[in-house]
């Protein structure tokens, strides 16, 4: 009995901590996306300036931001189904977590350490 009481302690902290510790390797595809982004599209559209060293085109950048925000969406997206079908269970009795803003918030904390980078960098 105890140890099931232990266990739904828990339930709301492991999703964020397992999203906040992906959230560390997730800088790379997100600075990637960026770095793709502000040089090309928003470039383009005059919202951002280009950098003035980058004179290989977009499509070398594609070939390497693809493969790995791909991947890494992948393993973030199994991880997540994985935790939410363990822990957010319908047979659990009321009141019990709302399951709606599971995907925006394990999106945002999964961000976190990037944009904390970013504004403390």
């Amino acid at each position: 009995m105890k140890n099931a009481r232990r266990r739904k302690s828990f339930v709301p902290v492991v999703p964020v901590a397992v999203n906040l510790l992906l959230g560390v390797p997730a800088i790379v595809p997100t600075f990637l996306t960026w770095y793709f982004l502000s040089n090309g599209p928003l470039a383009e559209l005059g919202w951002t300036q280009r950098d003035p060293n980058e004179d290989d085109g977009m499509l070398l950048w594609l070939v390497i931001v693809v493969p790995v925000v791909a991947c890494f969406g992948g393993i973030w997206t199994l991880i997540n189904l994985w935790i939410r079908r363990r822990l957010f269970t319908d047979a659990q009795p009321y009141p019990r977590p709302c399951p709606y803003p599971y995907w925006p918030v394990s999106a945002g904390l999964t961000l976190a350490p990037f944009l904390l980078g970013a504004g403390f960098g």
